[in-house]
């Protein structure tokens, strides 16, 4: 018999909202005079798990979306590792380091991949589903006759020290005080401090505080602080939110460098390209966001990524996604078949110390053109120009043209709901809100939302104005893969159906690759100079960014997606010496 599972998730249950809890009125159990839905301490409900019917009626009844019933798989252990209170979110499994090997960990938002990794980094005692806390000796006694046990033995016997990267960055300003330097000295187990700061470029950084640094300087402050303590399993939650795409293939490079027969790497990672690039294996999470989460046996990284897009576990027969994601060959276009939007000639900005050139390029009605280059290089700068937003100091932008700009850094201070500020993107219900999944948000404040659900409400807001040109500026920050890969075909979708034009910025390769059909490049030297070039089609485009990195990409036989190959792999010296560093 499969094991049943009901969560609530509390903080969209609004007992006020439905009457005073509507789903325990329509229990059939509670009708009949028995208990199955009581009113919690808190106001809201309790549901009990064994005196549930699966019958389907109180999540379909509940205005908020706040409940779940789900059927496990019968062959899913019905013990979760680790459960979050009464109906709460319920983890089954973990992944599992390997020495001598990066593990990355692949799924969507909410599902429990950090749950799961503090668990391992010893951060969050896990309690297997009941009121009190678990030992190692419990996790021992679960996995044993597996690899994990041995493993999970180290940890108590003290064989494996552990050092963790956090996920969210950005708050490390908020407990930590002192210039990068003073805080770096102070961690430095390793005495590898002259050479972990060399290889992450913090030279510059030294003397600046901690909350004086851009994103991408505290991510890779949080990394060297990481790496600099004594121990043999890394743990790294995303590190390459923040950084550009040069940053991204570097710390990658450096993250891999680290696993050895001695040391285990365990990562989480959302850019697929940076993930493919990074790791030896894989484990996916599936299940349902904010609800459980099931980790899947480890996989080869390629074989995972494929199954991942596939969505289809075939070793334990479960589909965790209804339709592939598909990576289409592209078809060409003849120039001449499209109209002129907007073009320009000898565009300069000077900011400061910062200047920007933008020689000549155009762009068509119906293109959808990617954005790459290094962070501080003006890309958002040349978005500002032709936003109007600033204005050139000499060139011209030919052809005035209406924009709709959704900038790199959102505001999440607002108090109003999402329903106001989305007025006019309710009106492109199946274009925008639906494919978006904003239904959900509808009743929430903007400064509630998380990263990621205020990304979707700013790409809404934007597409929902009426424009010509629709610039958006790393769309893919906060989002998951599943999330990225929605949005571009969004954004796709919404330009040929309306015959507008956009510019996307962004650092993920694979979400600019699902997405464009041109890209732009921008070239020079960070914070001092950049030249805009292009745009450009795909393959000409590709091949003038990659040769700056040094890089070469191939398409996946299985499942067409761009995959970078190993640096001097036969692969890669090939493509190199035939000058075709990217396949279309």
């Amino acid at each position: 018999m499969a094991k049943r599972i009901a969560v609530v998730e509390r903080e969209k249950c609004n007992p006020s909202g439905c009457g005073d809890l509507l789903c325990i009125r329509v229990c059939p159990i509670n009708r009949t005079g028995d208990e199955c839905i009581v009113k919690g301490e808190d106001g809201k409900p309790v549901i009990y798990e064994n005196m549930c019917t699966g019958c389907g009626i109180c999540p379909n009844r509940c205005p908020y979306d706040a409940i779940s019933i789900i059927n496990l798989p019968e062959e899913l252990d019905s013990t979760p590792i680790h459960k979050y209170g009464e109906n709460g979110f319920h983890l089954f499994n973990l992944p599992i380091p390997s020495f001598g090997k990066v593990v990355g960990i692949l799924g969507k938002n909410g599902i429990g991949k950090t749950t799961a990794i503090k668990i391992l980094s010893g951060m969050l005692k896990l309690n297997f589903g009941k009121d009190k806390e678990g030992e190692w000796e419990d996790l021992i006694e679960y996995f044993k006759g597996t690899e994990a046990q041995l493993y999970f033995e180290k940890v108590k016997n003290g064989e494996i020290t552990i050092s963790y990267k956090p996920q969210q960055v950005e708050l490390i300003p908020k407990t930590t005080k002192g210039t990068v330097k003073e805080i770096l000295e102070k961690v430095d187990e390793e005495n590898k401090f002259e050479e972990i700061i060399e290889k992450l470029d913090l030279k510059n950084v030294l003397d600046s505080k901690l909350d004086k640094l851009s994103g991408g300087e505290l991510q890779r402050v949080a990394i060297a602080a990481t790496v600099m303590k004594k121990a043999n399993l890394y743990v790294f939650d995303e590190p390459t939110s923040f950084l550009d795409i040069k940053q991204r293939i570097k710390v990658s490079k450096f993250i891999r460098s680290l696993a050895d027969s001695e040391t285990a790497v365990l990562v989480v990672e959302h850019d697929l390209i940076i993930l493919d690039y990074m790791t030896d294996m894989v484990h996916i999470m599936y299940g349902k966001e904010g609800v459980y989460g099931i980790v899947s046996h480890p996989l080869t990284t390629k074989t995972g990524i494929n199954v991942y897009l596939q969505g289809y576990l075939k070793d334990s027969n479960v589909r965790f996604r209804d339709a592939k994601l598909k990576f289409e060959k592209r078809q060409s276009f003849r120039e001449g078949e499209r109209e002129l939007l907007t073009s320009w000639t000898g565009i300069s900005k000077k900011l400061e110390r910062f200047s920007l050139e933008a020689e000549q390029g155009e762009v068509h009605r119906k293109d959808t053109i990617g954005v790459l280059g290094e962070n501080g290089i003006g890309k958002t700068t040349f978005v500002k120009v032709l936003a109007e937003e600033i204005k050139a100091d000499s060139g011209n932008v030919d052809k005035k043209v209406t924009v709709s700009y959704k900038p790199q850094y959102l505001d999440n201070s607002s108090k109003e709901l999402v329903l106001t500020v989305l007025k006019e993107a309710m009106k492109q219900d199946s274009l925008i809100i639906r494919p978006l999944n904003i239904k959900p948000l509808l009743m929430k404040q903007i400064n509630q939302l998380s990263g990621g659900e205020l990304q979707r409400v700013a790409v809404a807001l934007c597409l929902s104005r009426e424009a010509d040109l629709y610039l958006l500026d790393e769309p893919s920050a906060y989002l998951d893969v599943e999330q990225r890969l929605l949005i571009s075909k969004i954004i796709k979708d919404f330009i040929e159906v309306k015959g507008k034009t956009a510019i996307v910025v962004d650092h993920d390769l694979l979400f600019i690759d699902y997405l464009s059909d041109k890209v732009m490049v921008f070239e020079g030297e960070p914070a001092i100079h950049g030249s805009v070039y292009g745009p450009f089609d795909m393959a000409e485009g590709m091949n003038k960014f990659l040769s700056g990195l040094e890089m070469s990409f191939r398409r996946d036989k299985d499942s067409n997606r761009p995959r970078a190959n190993k640096e001097d792999s036969q692969m890669d010296q090939k493509q190199k010496k035939e000058n075709k560093l990217y396949y279309v």
